[in-house]
């Protein structure tokens, strides 16, 4: 049971419904980490940088992004982040628990962990790697990214955010991961 509970529509102020409709016009659904984070839209407002930071990442293609960021929510062990991205996954056709990565997806896959694992010590040959294959902006964008990505893995798992039904059959061990 979540610590904080999601927004109420019909009590919440003009501003968080005004957020939330937004949210809801921009990205088509209202997740319930987004419900609870509307009890501040600015912090609500921050976390949806996620998208902005995508958007700029957007000379990766999106299975990478997604290892990349499955990496990050498996290291830190949010349930919600990574079934989000098993989802994304599968809905695209792969098996998240079987999948052969390219060169560029065990870089971010390995790059992600690594960041989780201790973010004082990524290896020297991953970086390495990493600015052989990408320009300074990109390397900037990727490191904030995974920022927010580890923010919103922290944020599911310390407030105990209620896991959203509509990822439970994407769940791991759920039997849905052989599309």
């Amino acid at each position: 049971m979540s610590h904080i509970p999601q927004i109420d529509y019909a009590t919440a102020s003009e501003e968080i419904r005004a957020a939330h409709d937004e949210e809801v016009r921009v990205r088509g659904r209202m997740t319930n980490m987004k419900r609870t984070l509307l009890h501040s839209p600015a912090a609500h407002r921050i976390y949806a940088e996620w998208f902005t930071l995508r958007a700029e990442l957007s000379a990766i293609a999106d299975r990478p992004i997604w290892i990349f960021s499955h990496a990050i929510s498996k290291a830190a062990k949010s349930k919600i982040a990574i079934t989000f991205f098993r989802r994304a996954l599968i809905n695209a056709g792969f098996n998240p628990d079987a999948m052969l990565y390219s060169e560029e997806e065990a870089l971010l896959d390995a790059f992600g962990k690594a960041i989780v694992a201790d973010s004082n010590a990524i290896p020297a040959e991953i970086w390495k790697k990493l600015k052989e294959r990408y320009d300074g902006k990109t390397l900037v964008d990727l490191v904030a990214f995974a920022g927010i990505m580890l923010a919103t893995a922290v944020f599911n798992n310390v407030v105990e955010v209620d896991f959203d039904p509509e990822l439970e059959a994407f769940a791991e061990n759920a039997g849905l991961s052989d599309a």
